[in-house]
């Protein structure tokens, strides 16, 4: 997959402020799946991109980070008329994906400050409309790392699974579930897996 330029990571955090979090901020609304017509978002976006001093949007740029974004966190309709963030949101919205079984072991990168807090109450999806999972180790580990001293935790899925715990995956290999109570999380997996490596 081709690397995306570093003079658009700017514009990448701009879209998934936008489709995401504040369709509003641009005068725009997105339907009850997350899409929103492209030409609307490249005209509305064009005043506050100016302010923000933004490379201009256009459908040529927004091919490119479709194409290019590491995360693969957008997404065009089939029609390619309209574009979503593939997961995210914390705007009210239904992504539309089926629920299918999950593998045995998924895993969640956070902080390690914010570990304690989740012995306690187990992971919630917060103002956020799932709880994020990753189906690697090294993916959870860079996850974390946005956040501050990594720390990953392993997710027992397939017995959440069988407890009527609902899974979703998404385009970009991301895994989605409502929230993980305590009971289902390892969080001696990342600390021993530290431990052998050393060994």
């Amino acid at each position: 997959m081709p690397t995306m330029r570093k003079e658009l990571v700017g514009v990448s955090k701009f879209l998934s402020m936008i489709l995401r979090h504040k369709p509003d901020a641009i005068g725009i609304t997105l339907d009850a799946e997350g899409w929103t017509d492209i030409q609307t978002l490249i005209d509305n976006a064009a005043i506050y991109q100016k302010d923000a001093s933004l490379e201009p949007l256009t459908k040529e740029l927004l091919d490119e980070i479709v194409d290019t974004n590491e995360k693969r966190r957008f997404e065009y309709s089939e029609d390619g008329w309209q574009i979503r963030a593939r997961q995210g949101h914390s705007v009210d919205i239904n992504l539309g994906y089926d629920s299918k079984p999950p593998p045995q072991y998924l895993y969640h990168g956070t902080a390690k400050r914010f570990v304690p807090g989740i012995r306690a109450e187990g992971l919630d999806k917060r103002k956020r409309h799932h709880v994020h999972l990753s189906k690697d180790h090294d993916t959870a580990v860079s996850v974390g790392k946005r956040h501050g001293d990594p720390f990953v935790l392993r997710i027992d899925c397939q017995t959440m699974a069988k407890d009527g715990y609902d899974f979703f995956e998404t385009g970009n290999n991301v895994w989605l579930v409502d929230n993980v109570p305590v009971k289902y999380i390892d969080f001696n997996y990342y600390m021993s897996l530290k431990t052998t490596k050393k060994g």
